[in-house]
């Protein structure tokens, strides 16, 4: 079965995306050196939440608008209590309502070998909250964004014990620790 990774970008002082969600700061930064962490060839499937997908879409432009800049392709999931009315073109994610578990059993079936990648802090919330995800993938971007998503935390969050396996340059790997 494959491993869910969360991977993402944060900057210096610990956020995910800046205020409003605001992204475009990570489309300013240089791409992260090479490293054995490089995660495009594990990728098997991607999950994400709907405003993950919905903040994807108003950035193209900034970006190719796929996966990786283009680098990527395979089965995406976006998880939702809200999926859209009009018809999807050829090529769209799958739209997904439910359990977290059962959104990520389908998005690692689609995933075959490789592993599944979510994104979003709203879906990786769940998955960390239901145990589910086995490695966390941190590139750090030298900025200071000040105000935002958080990577982590909030009232009621629990400690969660990680293990580092990497460490090169700006990127960061690591592995959960199950109890």
């Amino acid at each position: 079965m494959s491993r869910v990774l969360w991977h993402v970008t944060m900057s210096v002082d610990g956020f995910i995306a800046g205020p409003e969600h605001d992204m475009d700061w990570v489309f300013e930064q240089p791409a992260p050196p090479e490293s054995s962490s490089d995660v495009v060839p594990r990728v098997g499937a991607i999950l994400s939440g709907r405003h993950t997908y919905d903040v994807g879409q108003r950035d193209v432009g900034k970006g190719s608008g796929e996966a990786f800049e283009g680098a990527w392709s395979g089965p995406e999931f976006v998880l939702t209590t809200h999926p859209p009315a009009e018809p999807l073109p050829a090529g769209a994610p799958t739209f997904l309502s439910g359990d977290i578990r059962a959104a990520v059993a389908t998005a690692q079936a689609a995933a075959g070998d490789g592993d599944l990648l979510v994104l979003g802090a709203d879906v990786v919330l769940q998955c960390v909250e239901a145990g589910l995800v086995d490695e966390l993938l941190v590139h750090i971007a030298p900025l200071l964004l000040g105000d935002g998503v958080r990577l982590y935390g909030g009232p009621g969050r629990g400690r969660v014990d990680l293990e580092l396996v990497e460490a090169t340059g700006t990127v960061l790997r690591y592995r959960v620790v199950r109890a």
